[in-house]
């Protein structure tokens, strides 16, 4: 039997066509920020793609910060990274940091379990001393990321409301934005 689709589930075909693409709304969130912190956002956004392939990226606009976390699932709890942007910079979290060895003492904060890197720009992304803490992180990660998922692109990003924002702090709107494979 050929069922036909609903006025409602065509009507929801149609709104979502109409919609600005998630890649484009991605910009448009990066664009907010100064040219040069947005040309770091996205120059970092590109390394940890390319270093982490398979990843999900999860990624958050709130009143604190712009987030971009990579996680080896759909759960926020799962995560293993995040870059995280706000008016005084980017950086990059590692969010179970505190269980990781940190000869160099690179990572900072004191929190139970996050500890996190002030990138200036991409190169410090790129040294071996980050790398090696990466590598650490990816292997105490109580998921590990999938080795033969898709590569990801940004055609296949979806959104999900995040909690919102109390609202003494403005009006700006919450939302999460995954990209999955």
């Amino acid at each position: 039997m050929i069922r036909r689709r609903s006025n409602r589930a065509l009507q929801r075909k149609q709104l979502n066509r109409t919609k600005t693409s998630p890649a484009k709304q991605l910009a448009g969130f990066i664009a907010k920020f100064e040219p040069n912190a947005g040309k770091l956002i996205r120059a970092c956004r590109a390394e940890m793609r390319k270093r982490l392939p398979t990843a999900i990226e999860l990624v958050y606009d709130n009143y604190n910060f712009f987030v971009i976390g990579y996680s080896p699932t759909e759960r926020a709890s799962d995560a293993i990274f995040s870059i995280a942007a706000a008016s005084n910079g980017v950086g990059l979290a590692f969010l179970q940091g505190a269980s990781l060895p940190d000869p160099k003492k690179l990572l900072q904060g004191s929190g139970k379990k996050n500890r996190f890197i002030r990138l200036p720009s991409v190169a410090l992304l790129k040294t071996r001393d980050v790398r090696v803490l990466m590598t650490a992180a990816l292997a105490q990660a109580k998921t590990p990321l999938a080795p033969n998922r898709r590569r990801l692109s940004d055609h296949q990003i979806r959104f999900r409301q995040a909690a919102p924002a109390p609202q003494d702090l403005g009006q700006r709107s919450d939302w999460q934005l995954q990209i999955t494979s």
